[in-house]
């Protein structure tokens, strides 16, 4: 999963990006409204974190571009603006929740738990092919029968793979499922996450597409 942090206070956006990299969460971080919308217009994100107190434009504003768009990404409002009218004003311009600065981790992660849910529960749950089931929503996995435990960067990598099953998904494209900007990648990282897969699902079931990167077959 990969989050947009908008957030103009060094000190928070710090922790909150180190809290969701302890979680496996891929962030990139923007202390501009500006910035914001290009990151948006850039990259495909699964939920942004959206301060409204920002430099270069207002989150606000941010929100209100992005819905205008037809944007339909996740959006979680984190503000010390604790009054019941800017709530409003956040829920009202499309915001699907808001948390009120200071806030406790635990709740921060649990929200966007939530969100994330709420966002693959309005399009599909759950995936099968070749007698592999991912439930998207729960992050629970079988094969052949059997519960398969995944660790949160496997079950990524085994999901941008099966988005389009039979289509090769490039090496640069699954680092950008993992990690955030500024963060190092090590030149084997996909590599070791498609080998450990492979050992539970078996040998075939990636193939390697030489000098492009990899794919699962498409069913029979």
């Amino acid at each position: 999963m990969r989050l947009l942090l908008v957030e103009d206070d060094p000190m928070i956006g710090e922790s909150i990006v180190d809290g969701l990299r302890g979680e496996n969460y891929a962030v990139d971080w923007v202390r501009d409204g500006r910035d914001a919308e290009l990151a948006l217009g850039g990259v495909a994100y699964d939920l942004m974190l959206l301060d409204l107190g920002l430099p270069g434009k207002q989150g606000m504003e941010v929100l209100r571009s992005a819905r205008t768009r037809g944007d339909d990404l996740p959006v979680l409002i984190i503000t010390a603006r604790d009054g019941t009218p800017a709530r409003v004003e956040g829920l009202d311009a499309g915001a699907d929740d808001y948390l009120v600065k200071p806030f406790d981790l635990d709740e921060l992660l649990a929200r966007i738990r939530a969100l994330l849910r709420r966002r693959v529960n309005r399009t599909r749950s759950v995936v099968e092919h070749g007698g592999l089931t991912l439930d998207l929503a729960s992050h629970e996995v079988s094969f052949a029968g059997e519960q398969v435990k995944l660790s949160a960067r496997e079950f990524s990598v085994l999901r941008a793979l099966l988005d389009n099953p039979g289509s090769v998904v490039s090496k640069s494209q699954l680092e950008e499922k993992l990690y955030g900007w500024n963060t190092e990648v090590e030149s084997n990282t996909v590599d070791v996450y498609v080998h450990r897969l492979r050992k539970k699902f078996g040998a075939d079931f990636i193939k390697n597409v030489r000098g492009v990167g990899y794919k699962i077959p498409a069913a029979p």
